[in-house]
């Protein structure tokens, strides 16, 4: 098939979701429909997809942070100017979690769509209770939970387990390894396969979609296109006040830029990522641009935005924020205060390992979805719109990305 006759993945999720709902809007359903053949066999396809996500989901998470520390080799000599790197990516990414959260929790709340009891979401899902929402308990339970064998936390999927383990493994590898060490290539290539598996999966996206919109709208009624337009809206706007207010704000306070300067140069980078939605392929512009039209010196952008395109992840973790209150409340799933922190603690850490690559997000997502007991399917509810919004995170976060180098440059050279 040529290339001009190929439907893109979020044509063909569009049109399954669009199928869906007309199907289950025109046709005349039963009243039983849950209970009929077609329906369960329909079902099935929905089970299968969210199967195969679960049985990689963990392998996922531990090679991508695995790779991503592991790739910083190089750079952990400028232990100052790392430090400093990503003291400032902390920072925006916990401004850009609350800014999503808050606004979320703020607004009236999205109607629930669909009964949890009718979905099962694994018996290992849930990190922490809800009830036990003290300071104290949720420490207590979440030191529990991140200090487990590794291969029991794959087994149960207790990823907070997985990126702890990550976390500090990958820290050893670096620190007894030469930079060059076999044991590295094994990781970038178990990672490449692992990707490439979870792309083999999202092919089969579209049917997921057409089941899940159908069951949706033949037991719910067609409401969730509307609930999903309201959501598309707040995720856009508030990206668009992250990027356009938020973080030049940081860099005028830090640096005295004049805003019209540091759009201008902005320009071009930010163009890029919003085309390709990768911060990884746009990364060279972002370089030369660092470099040349804000003057940033060559040792300071070599590192900083490298670093950058691994784990400043504004816009990704903004969305994650968000995504998790909106299918929370559209499955009736109660996240109390401690599924609150599990959100906001998770959509930290999964924006720094989430690939700078088209729809990359989404393997974090998983990472944030199954921490707050929220199942594992709303995935591809999300991926009915989530490319568009991703052309904009994404280049939100490659605008974080040269603020960060600019900010780092002033403060090495004060």
């Amino acid at each position: 098939m040529s290339k001009k006759h190929f439907i893109s993945l979020p044509i063909q999720l569009f049109l399954s979701a669009v199928i869906a709902w007309l199907l289950a809007t025109l046709l005349p359903l039963p009243s039983n429909i849950t209970q009929t053949t077609a329906f369960q066999l329909l079902m099935l396809t929905k089970t299968t997809y969210i199967g195969l996500l679960k049985m990689v989901v963990g392998a996922v998470v531990m090679f991508s942070l695995l790779q991503g520390i592991t790739s910083l080799g190089s750079t952990l000599r400028l232990k100052t100017l790392g430090y400093k790197a990503v003291l400032f990516y902390s920072f925006t990414s916990l401004i850009a979690i609350t800014l999503g959260l808050g606004s979320s929790l703020a607004l009236p709340a999205w109607p629930q769509l669909i009964d949890t009891a009718s979905v099962s979401v694994g018996e290992n899902v849930q990190l922490i209770d809800n009830t036990a929402a003290s300071g104290g308990a949720i420490a207590e339970k979440l030191f529990n939970m991140a200090l487990a064998n590794p291969f029991s936390a794959l087994t149960n999927t207790n990823l907070l387990a997985i990126v702890v383990f990550s976390l500090l493994f990958g820290v050893a590898l670096l620190t007894s390894l030469p930079t060059k060490h076999p044991v590295f290539e094994v990781i970038s290539g178990v990672n490449s396969a692992l990707n490439r598996f979870v792309s083999g999966i999202i092919r089969f996206a579209p049917i997921a979609v057409f089941a899940i919109v159908f069951e949706f709208t033949a037991t719910s009624g067609s409401a969730i296109f509307g609930q999903l337009a309201q959501f598309a809206l707040l995720v856009f706007v508030l990206t668009l006040i992250h990027g356009g207010v938020v973080l030049p704000v940081i860099a005028k306070l830090a640096t005295g830029i004049k805003f019209s300067t540091l759009f201008k140069a902005l320009s071009a980078p930010m163009a890029m990522a919003f085309a390709t939605s990768s911060s990884s392929a746009t990364l060279p512009l972002s370089m030369q641009t660092a470099e040349n039209e804000l003057g940033v010196s060559q040792s300071t952008s070599s590192m900083v935005l490298p670093l950058g395109a691994i784990m400043n992840m504004d816009g990704t973790a903004l969305f994650e924020g968000v995504a998790a209150i909106f299918l929370a409340q559209l499955y009736g799933v109660d996240l109390g205060t401690s599924g609150l922190i599990m959100i906001f603690i998770m959509a930290m850490v999964s924006s720094i390992g989430a690939p700078g690559m088209p729809s990359g997000s989404m393997s974090g997502m998983q990472l944030v979805l199954l921490a707050a007991g929220i199942p594992l399917e709303a995935i591809a509810i999300l991926l009915i719109i989530e490319r568009p919004l991703d052309t904009f995170r994404t280049a939100v976060n490659v605008e974080g990305d040269i603020i960060a180098a600019y900010v780092v440059d002033k403060w090495q050279r004060s």
